[in-house]
């Protein structure tokens, strides 16, 4: 399989006509942020601010994302943000399934390029795509699966916290949970290096 690099992967994005959604979107939005980022966040589509500067997260979601990136003190900088569907589907619906189906090359090459240790999905729709079509977000969030190399969980979807604040501590703990996995994923690194080139 041919992997391209991150920015020809995002001329194709920016230039993708494979499906209808290309017809209603300003501009699509690639996965941006740090490329050695030992996390990704995904979520189901662009929004409308996402679809007029074509950047991921923007607007009133993406002011409650960096809240709770703050919170465990990191940035858009140590992380990696996309979408399974890269162009903003009609009035923020849901992104139907086929149209899941037909952007996914482009998220499972960012997956490649990335090789996170753990996937975030932010929100149900994304959820229900990688973890399981069964999903329950409600009762599962916060929760890990391991996965092909990989440590899958959900989170809410800054979005359902807009619409209901209550929420914002329970997403608060999810990120505590993810920044603790990342710290036990580094140190399990750590133990295996000294095994490996101490012999004593």
């Amino acid at each position: 399989m041919m992997l391209y690099t991150y920015e020809e992967l995002k001329d194709f994005v920016d230039h993708c006509t494979r499906c209808a959604l290309s017809e209603t979107r300003n501009k699509a939005v690639m996965g941006r942020g740090s490329l050695r980022s030992p996390v990704i966040f995904i979520a189901e589509g662009p929004g409308r601010s996402e679809d007029q500067d074509g950047i991921p997260f923007t607007g009133r979601s993406g002011r409650v994302f960096d809240r709770l990136l703050s919170g465990i003190g990191m940035k858009r900088e140590d992380i990696y943000i996309t979408n399974i569907v890269k162009c903003r589907p009609p009035n923020n619906r849901d992104p139907h399934p086929q149209e899941q189906e037909t952007c996914m090359p482009y998220l499972k090459y960012e997956t490649l390029l990335l090789r996170p240790k753990i996937i975030v999905c932010l929100g149900r729709i994304a959820a229900q795509r990688i973890i399981r079509p069964d999903y329950r977000i409600t009762r599962e969030h916060g929760a890990f699966i391991f996965r092909k190399n990989t440590w899958l969980t959900s989170v809410y979807h800054p979005s359902a916290i807009l619409r209901d604040e209550t929420k914002f501590p329970e997403a608060q703990a999810d990120f505590f949970a993810i920044k603790e996995k990342l710290k036990e994923l580094a140190a399990s690194e750590n133990d295996c290096a000294h095994t490996r080139y101490n012999p004593t």
